[in-house]
């Protein structure tokens, strides 16, 4: 069991430098937990006592107003590190997290991670390196929602997916759209009404097609030259 979370660990941005040793010494404090699709990790402004490490599944991290619109800040799949901030900073946790489907974790102590850096200052930079990282896709999101229309956020986020996931063939991109409407809204800071009206707009633009949950994008080029503005 401990060879196979050390496996994962190395796999991770931020510990894939530790010795072999420092990786078993912290398989072996780590925690496994399971995760149902919508299970809260934490909620932002929890006392933070540790980082996650994601080995199966995905993890959105995000905030909610009182009325429990969300905002979605980054979605972390496997295999990749969670709630990094608070360890380094002493502070709370400065979102929420929940599972985007059916997942499995591996939590961390931050006095062990503190630990392995005092000893392994690689690994402090491979956390200032991944923590910039995080800054520059906030400041894309508040770009985004501040200076781009509804139906550009749509498109980007659209095309995302149509990268990571797409088939190419015939000159289209087609990709089965796992994100309902509503999750949609909560990424890109609007409302489940006005993305189904961006979504229904760009295809009367001939832009996508969709073919029941399969998104088509039929002209990748300009629907790019639209999400940029």
């Amino acid at each position: 069991m401990t060879s196979q979370i050390i496996g994962t660990l190395q796999k991770t941005e931020l510990l894939r430098d530790l010795d072999h040793n420092v990786l078993e010494l912290l398989a072996g404090k780590a925690v496994e937990r399971h995760l149902k699709r919508g299970e809260h990790l934490f909620f932002a402004g929890e006392k933070a006592a540790g980082l996650f490490v994601i080995a199966e599944g995905s993890v959105r991290a995000f905030r909610s107003d009182i009325e429990g619109r969300e905002q979605v800040i980054h979605v972390e799949r496997a295999v990749a590190t969670i709630a990094e901030v608070p360890v380094f900073d002493n502070g709370n946790y400065p979102s929420s997290a929940a599972a985007e489907e059916t997942t499995r974790v591996y939590f961390i102590h931050k006095d062990d991670i503190l630990s392995a850096c005092r000893e392994h200052p690689d690994l402090a930079i491979s956390a200032a390196k991944l923590l910039a990282g995080r800054l520059r896709r906030c400041a894309e999101l508040v770009e985004s929602i501040s200076l781009r229309e509804v139906g550009q956020r749509v498109a980007k986020i659209l095309l995302d997916e149509a990268s990571s996931r797409g088939k190419r063939a015939n000159g289209t991109v087609t990709f089965r759209q796992q994100l309902t409407h509503v999750q949609l809204a909560a990424r890109i800071g609007t409302v489940r009404e006005v993305v189904t009206r961006a979504i229904t707009r760009l295809q009367n633009q001939g832009l996508i097609r969709l073919d029941g949950k399969n998104i088509i994008l039929l002209d990748e080029t300009a629907l790019r030259a639209y999400a940029e503005g």
